[in-house]
Formats: C-alpha cells, structure tokens, sequence
C-alpha cells in the first residue's frame, strides 16, 4: 500500500552521520539539507568542492564538503582514505549522484563513463566504506535509480565496460539504472548472508526538475523529455521524498523500488515489486563479479554456499 510520508516526519537524525553523493545540486542537494536540518553530520560528497561550498554556505547544521569524483576510482579511494584517517563512523550512504543521457565517453580507468559513474564508482565506494558503520545506528545504504529499468530488457552488457559507440545515450542511461536495481538487490542479500547489520534499500525520484533531464540531446529525446515534464515531472524537493523516506523511515522495506506515483501531484511513496531484469539473481551475481574486478574492491564476497 502507498505511504503518506512527508519531509517532516524524518525522525531525529541528532548523532548520526549520513554520506550523501551528488550534494551540491538537486536531490543531493535538498538530501542533504533536511538531513543536516534534523540533526545530522552531512558529508557532502561533491566532483566540485567549491560548487560545494558555495551549496554548505546557504545552509544550516553540521555539513562538511568533501571531493569525490565517482568516474575516477582513485579518486574513491582517496575520498574514503580521508573519511578513515578524519575518524568518521558512518550510519547511512545515500548513493545518489549521477549523470544522464550524455555523449560516449571513458572514465579515468577507460570504462564508460554513464556506468562508470552512476554504478561503479557506488559500487567501489560502499565497499570501502563498509566496514565504517556504525553497527548499532540502523545502518543504512541507500541507492538511487530509475524506474526506466525496466525499459530494456537482458541487462547490461558486462562484457563490454568500455562501452560501444553506437549505442544510444539513453540505452546507456537504463543500463546503468538496470546495474543500480541489481547493486541494491545484491547487496541486500549479501548482507542478510553475512548477518550484517546493514540495510540496503533501493529508491527512485520519478521525473523531478533537475539538471539530469535537461542532458537529453536530438530533437527526439528532447521532445520526450519535455512531453514527460508536463505530465508527471515534479520539482527536486519533491523527488528527494522517496529517497529521504528510504533513508530515516522505520517502516520503510528493502527488496523493493521506493518512488512517487506516476501522478505528480499525489505525494505518497510507493514501494513497488523489482521485475526484470532486475530481479534476476544470476545477473546480479555476475554484475557484483564483475564490479569487483572493474573496481579493484572486493566485499561481501564468500557467497557460493548461498548459490548451491
């Protein structure tokens, strides 16, 4: 059933630490401020720290800037040595940065950049800042997708990092998005193995009024883009809602997609079944595989009794 949840009712965030990626613009952004606004110490995770400064400026609470550039695995590794050697404990990782639809291009490490970014470099950063949880705190790590996973169907191509020219910017956009739902639902079942403490949930904006939309190009997408702006796109606060309630709420549920109704002007979040390609265990296996060698960052991995 939907839930009625609004922003107000974050619990009290006073002693935790939450990591927000993407914080210095849209749903980071507004994550971050409310997370700060209830209580918490917010590490704004940002590519542009002095982007990320000028966002800390114009807001209230305990909110410490530093860089991350999720295309660049050194730089994730930096990032997460600097949280180790400052003496953070962490109770929430909201992997929420991304990019869009945006030309072919390769991260520092040669794979594409969209997969790059928007999984990989995720990927690598939870797995290093894993064992900085606290365990007593309801750990939590949240990732962002997109309900467009279900658009394509087989999944990504993991054979293929570096990315084929030819294929569409969107096609790209959903095979990371595809990679974000099985992330999320592989490490929920890896951690409950492990009987970790940690939590994994998976949540999505719906079409919210950031600057990702605006990166469609060719007159086609474009006229999608707008087409689907009218009819359901919802601005950055209300997009955040979803993902904030997957973040701080008690009731909220693993296993499932939370995100808003397809209508933009009912508030309630929705916690809908994963399908495919999603729901498919094999491919989630092989993507975490994978992952692991792309990225160097093994985690999680003594898996296979749970496979035979």
């Amino acid at each position: 059933m939907p839930v009625a949840w609004t922003l107000d009712e974050i619990p009290d965030q006073t002693g935790r630490t939450a990591v927000v990626t993407g914080a210095s613009s849209g749903l980071g952004l507004v994550a971050a401020e409310h997370l700060a606004a209830h209580g918490a110490t917010v590490i704004m995770a940002v590519r542009d720290p002095a982007k990320g400064e000028l966002a800390r400026s114009g807001m209230s609470g305990n909110l410490k800037v530093r860089r991350l550039d999720l295309a660049d695995l050194d730089s994730v590794r930096a990032f997460a040595a600097q949280l180790r050697d400052e003496g953070h404990e962490i109770d929430l990782l909201l992997n929420n940065a991304g990019v869009g639809a945006v030309p072919h291009a390769h991260s520092a490490q040669g794979y594409e950049r969209v997969f790059a970014t928007n999984h990989l470099g995720h990927f690598a950063l939870t797995g290093l800042l894993l064992d900085l949880f606290r365990t007593d705190r309801d750990p939590r790590v949240v990732t962002v997708s997109s309900a467009y996973y279900r658009l394509l169907r087989g999944g990504p191509d993991l054979d293929d990092l570096a990315g084929a020219p030819a294929t569409s910017r969107i096609e790209r956009y959903i095979h990371s998005k595809q990679a974000n739902v099985l992330f999320g639902m592989e490490l929920d079942r890896r951690l409950r193995h492990a009987g970790s403490p940690v939590r994994s949930f998976l949540a999505h904006p719906g079409m919210a009024r950031t600057s990702m939309p605006a990166q469609a190009s060719g007159w086609a997408e474009r006229a999608v883009v707008n087409f689907q702006g009218l009819l359901v796109a919802r601005s950055a606060v209300r997009g955040t809602v979803p993902l904030l309630y997957a973040a701080t709420s008690p009731t909220a549920q693993t296993g499932v997609l939370l995100g808003p109704s397809l209508r933009k002007w009912d508030d309630r979040v929705h916690a809908r079944p994963i399908v495919a390609p999603g729901n498919d265990s094999g491919l989630a296996s092989r993507l975490w595989q994978v992952s692991e060698a792309a990225t160097g960052v093994r985690y999680l991995s003594p898996y296979v009794e749970l496979r035979s």
